[in-house]
Order: structure tokens, then sequence, then C-alpha cells
């Protein structure tokens, strides 16, 4: 299923003051915790500033079989489409930081009020680059992006690997009604509604499936992270949305864990001071 996003859109004029270095004013901002903060720091890497991308979405309609299980083809790729757009337009705050690297990207999906099938599509993270100079982009150039927290990012740098790219893949799907003669026979019964699992587990699957072939084709040897949800948004019972994400990451040198050390108490274990 081809998921191409639209051309994104030019940052606005606040975002550019906002993202602007060179203004006297200027200080960084970030969602790290102070911990993440120091880490983050301790792996080599200062933050630039908090980066994020916005898209206010209209989602089409799709009609599905009654007692059909089917993807609803439409819908998913909204979902997806609507994700990559606001991805974009926080890569390119990060771009106009000059940021190696987002970590800590969240993405969020909230239901518009002020019409029907609207919503609007979040992404936001912080912005990092390496303090010796090194360039950790994409061979693309563009600044890698991921959903490691501060800790998660400082414990991959030292085992060698780096993230290239948050990987995505969605699904939305049509679990199918059963009959009512079905549904009678299995009053008081103990037994397992295999038209439910069958369709519960193959859209699962392809969202997995989707999330995988986006980070093969980024050239990532795994995805760490990774993470499946499930949403009814304002379809109804009966269509779900699965969606899976998660950080692909290749090798890039040699493990640097320290070794463990021995590590003597010096509190009395008697009286526990």
């Amino acid at each position: 299923m081809p998921m191409n996003p639209s051309t994104p859109a030019d940052l606005p004029p606040d975002a550019l003051e906002r993202l602007n270095r060179e203004s006297p004013r200027y200080v960084f901002t970030s969602d790290l915790s102070v911990n993440e903060f120091v880490l983050v720091d301790e792996a080599g890497f200062e933050p630039l500033g908090l980066v994020m991308g916005s898209s206010i979405y209209h989602i089409g309609y799709q009609q599905a079989a009654w007692s059909k299980n089917q993807e609803m083809t439409v819908l998913s790729q909204a979902m997806y489409q609507a994700r990559e757009l606001a991805m974009s337009r926080m890569e390119e705050e990060a771009e106009e930081l000059k940021a190696d690297g987002v970590i800590g990207v969240r993405l969020e999906v909230k239901l518009a009020e002020w019409g029907q099938h609207l919503a609007e599509f979040i992404a936001i993270g912080t912005a990092i680059r390496a303090k010796d100079g090194t360039s950790y982009r994409t061979p693309a150039g563009k600044p890698f992006t991921s959903d490691l927290s501060g800790q998660d990012f400082w414990t991959l740098m030292k085992t060698g690997f780096r993230p290239i790219s948050l990987v995505m893949g969605t699904c939305v799907y049509h679990i199918a009604h059963q009959g009512v003669l079905q549904s009678l026979r299995q009053v008081g019964q103990n037994q397992e509604l295999t038209i439910y699992t069958q369709g519960l587990y193959d859209a699962r699957e392809l969202a997995m499936e989707r999330m995988q072939t986006e980070a093969a084709d980024l050239g990532g040897e795994g995805i760490v992270g990774v993470q499946l949800h499930e949403n009814h948004h304002e379809w109804g019972a009966h269509v779900i949305e699965f969606f899976a994400v998660g950080t692909a990451v290749k090798r890039a040198k040699p493990s640097e864990m320290p070794a463990p050390q021995l590590v003597l108490p010096m509190n009395d274990s008697a009286t526990g001071l």
C-alpha cells in the first residue's frame, strides 16, 4: 500500500523566530528530565531546542462489509500520512537548528471539536547535536529521529549502536460482526471467537510488517523500543487502528559499555547506618 505524504508546508514565521539561535534572547528548551539531560550530555550531545510538527487532517470515510474482516485502506493511509506530515515538520525545525537528531519523540492524535472527521496530529521531541562536531545524520543528510528516552539513548550509544529513524506502521481494520444464529449457538458456551481472533491477529501483523519494512528500507539492522497501540478513535467498536512504532538502529562501532565494578557499601549492615 503506497504511503507517500504530501509536501510539508514551510515553517511559520513565529517558529523560525523561536528557533533562531543567533537571537540574543535564545535559550535552549527541552522536555528532557534532569537525569535525561545529564546522560545526553554524558553521551557527548547537547540539546538545541524543543521541536514540533503539527497537521490538522480530514480523515476520509470508507464503507465496510458488515460480516467481513477487512482493512480500511482509506483510513490506514490517512492515519499514516497525517503522522508523516507532522514528523516531517518536526524534522524541518530540527534542520533549522542544525541538529544531528531528535530524541524523545512523542506522537499524539487529538480529535478536533470544530469539525467532523478532523484530527490534529502532533510530533514533538528534543533536537540534539554532537558536541565534538561528528555528524550523526542519516545517509540522506537528515536529522535522525527516535522515541528513546535520554537514558535509553545513552545506553544505545554506549553499546555501539546509533538511531536511524523513528519507524511506524499502521492498519485500520474492520472486525466482522457475528450473525444472529452464530451468537445464539454460543450462549452459555466457553469457546474461541475465531472471527475476532483472526481479524485482530491479521491487523496487528499488517502494522508490524509495515514498520519492519520501513526500517529495512532505511538500512536498519533492528528496531528497539517497539510499542503497539490500539485505538478506536471515532469509528465505532468494530473499527480499530493498530499502530506500531519504534526506533530503527544499526551498529556504528564496538561497544563502549564499562566493565562492572565491585562496590563496597560504607554503611554498617548491622545497624543500617
